[in-house]
């Protein structure tokens, strides 16, 4: 049966995974394990539970107080979070341990796998009467109040530190590029149709100048996110029954930015989550510009503009020998649209809540990780593509000499300039829909009523040669550290 298990394949096997992401990509998708992973999860709400514990204690309104050793001790429980720890949170959640029933809810589970760890800690000596703090952990919150915030101490180091240096890379090489080939003429098309001439180092520095730009915003929106801690209504109302001369907005703001995160003053339970959005937004506006990358590489591939570096021993075609195709854009171009899909359903998702709070958003925001993980795939298949393309300057030049019909914009410019009021009509009805040669332009500047200066001027174009100043656009672009 097709339907059966195959035998000797762990569930654990990358060829078992259900989804590319964890089976053919694993590799690419491995430094996002760190910050998307149900393990990672557990940690960052480990941090949150500790650090408002710790808060708590420092207050003088509560009878608890730890001192700098108990603080240490506290917070290393999720500095050095470990496996071992992770499938403790588990088997409190799905199974029962430790002398606890199973909660069938995970952030209940951080909650009891606090108080093991805490009796151990005195079992140690560190910690005493470890009982005395069991009643503060999770004190007045509610599950989304550890939620948002972990949520939030996980998606921006996975875009500061996993997706900002990808995107990075790629705007680099193609700085390079610029750079390289700042003198290479080449064709343009507008409308598919020859244009204007313009050099292969200028369009990718129009590339590299709009990754710039849209990277920019993606780092404003990490800088932005934010978070809050204000009980099951947004009201502190838990908070206030308890304690009501405490300046419970004063502590929340204190436990957010202590995490390094802005603070959401006013919220529902849920947090309102326009940050997340913003940055979804901003991610999508660098794969847009990628995917137009993607697709004109792809193209200047088609042309022989570009050709590609073979690699040792891999297979272009199953059936034609001869292929070295454009797979790494293409493969990018899926990827990045995936992605985009992805993060245009989150951003559109998050932002929504019936009232104040249902649950549909918790599963939607499991899956960050995999929107992600199609944008990373895709920024490092670019990266790839890059990688292997040699500019042809070849082809290039014979695609201008053959099109000298480009230069008829050059040429009623200039007779404009001259006072030429028929200028842009002359050079029209010489080259509209005809094939026409440099001989054809000279035999045509030859009949002007002109200066003889202004005929040489005219007689000295060529298709290659104007270029206008795009060499020097082509410098305005630079690598991160120049």
């Amino acid at each position: 049966m097709t339907d059966d298990p195959i035998p000797g394949l762990s569930r654990s096997d990358p060829l078992a995974a259900v989804s590319p992401l964890d089976g053919r990509y694993a590799g690419r998708t491995a430094p996002l394990s760190p910050y998307a992973s149900e393990a990672a999860l557990m940690r960052a709400r480990t941090r949150v539970e500790v650090e408002y514990l710790i808060e708590l204690a420092d207050l003088g309104a509560t009878p608890i107080a730890v001192d700098g050793a108990e603080a240490a001790a506290l917070r290393d429980l999720h500095e050095s979070f470990s496996a071992e720890d992770a499938r403790l949170i588990k088997d409190l959640e799905v199974e029962g341990a430790a002398g606890y029933a199973a909660t069938n809810h995970d952030v209940k589970a951080i909650e009891y796998f606090l108080r093991v760890r805490l009796e151990e800690l005195a079992e140690g000596g560190t910690l005493e009467d470890p009982e005395r703090l069991f009643p503060w952990i999770h004190f007045g919150l509610t599950s989304e109040d550890v939620n948002n915030l972990a949520h939030r101490l996980l998606v921006g180091p996975a875009a500061r530190e996993v997706l900002v240096p990808a995107i990075r890379e790629v705007r680099d090489a193609l700085v390079e590029l610029a750079h390289e080939h700042r003198d290479t003429p080449m064709l343009a098309r507008t409308h598919g149709q020859p244009a204007t001439p313009t050099t292969f180092g200028k369009e990718m520095a129009v590339y590299a100048a709009r990754l710039g730009r849209t990277l920019g915003r993606v780092e404003d929106a990490v800088d932005d996110l934010s978070g809050k801690l204000a009980g099951a209504s947004g009201t502190y109302a838990a908070h206030v029954a308890a304690y009501p001369d405490v300046d419970w907005p004063g502590v929340s703001r204190s436990v957010v930015r202590g995490l390094g995160l802005d603070h959401t003053p006013l919220a529902t339970q849920v947090n309102p989550c326009d940050d997340l959005a913003a940055l979804f937004d901003a991610f999508r506006g660098v794969n847009d510009v990628l995917l137009d990358l993607d697709l004109d590489a792809w193209l200047y591939v088609s042309d022989r503009y570009l050709g590609q570096r073979a690699v040792e021993g891999e297979t272009g075609s199953s059936t034609m020998p001869h292929k070295v195709n454009p797979i790494d854009f293409e493969n990018a171009e899926g990827n990045l649209s995936k992605a985009n899909s992805d993060l245009t359903f989150l951003a559109d998702y998050v932002t929504t809540s019936r009232l104040q709070r249902d649950l549909s958003d918790s599963t939607v925001k499991r899956n960050v990780g995999a929107a992600f993980a199609h944008c990373l795939i895709g920024y490092s298949k670019t990266a790839d593509g890059l990688s292997k393309v040699v500019p042809n300057e070849t082809v290039m030049r014979e695609e201008l000499e053959a099109t000298p019909e480009v230069i008829g914009e050059a040429v009623q410019t200039i007779l404009r300039r001259e006072g030429d009021t028929d200028a842009y009509e002359r050079v029209k009805e010489l080259t509209r829909g005809s094939r026409v040669t440099l001989e054809d332009f000279r035999a045509l500047f030859d009949d002007l009523d002109v200066d003889p200066a202004v005929r040489e001027e005219l007689r000295e174009l060529t298709p290659a040669g104007y270029t206008g100043i795009a060499a020097e656009l082509a410098d305005g672009v630079a690598v991160d550290d120049e």
